[in-house]
């Protein structure tokens, strides 16, 4: 199963806070510094929109990289574009599983699911599930790990 669409717009949203960051220094150092440098502000200023528009395809493919399943006895996550991941957590090692959401997930409807386990190093969220989707599963996780305990 893959997680929402619309989590693409969270994704951009966080990645987007860093780039206006930095546009705004580029704008305002050389400015400050300077006052003969409107060519250098020109070209941070079209910087700054490159990144942005490469973020934004980025982040939408980004999202549509991500997915998960629940096998027969455990729940695999996979992440990524050029560095994929791919995480399998037997579900008897499932220790916590919560549901979190911020304010813009809010905002659309959307929730994160983390997961804690007995490594680690194994701690991952699910990211930009549907709220309903996101207790859904939050539920049936718990009574899989309950009924699967490795002994923990």
């Amino acid at each position: 199963m893959r997680v929402s669409p619309k989590y693409a717009w969270v994704d951009l949203v966080g990645n987007l806070i860093p780039v206006v960051i930095a546009g705004g220094a580029a704008y305002v150092i050389p400015t400050y510094i300077r006052s003969d440098v409107p060519v250098l502000v020109v070209i941070a200023l079209a910087v700054v929109a490159v990144a942005f528009l490469v973020n934004a395809i980025l982040a939408f493919r980004r999202v549509r990289a991500m997915g998960y399943a629940l096998r027969e006895d455990d729940l695999v996550f996979r992440r990524g574009i050029m560095f994929e991941r791919v995480v399998a957590v037997p579900y008897g090692r499932l220790q916590l599983v919560d549901v979190t959401r911020g304010p813009l997930l809010r905002a659309l409807g959307l929730a994160n699911l983390k997961f804690v386990t007995a490594a680690a190093a194994t701690g991952i969220a699910l990211p930009g599930l549907v709220d309903a989707d996101a207790e859904a599963l939050r539920d049936e996780l718990i009574r899989l790990a309950e009924s699967r305990r490795s002994g923990l």
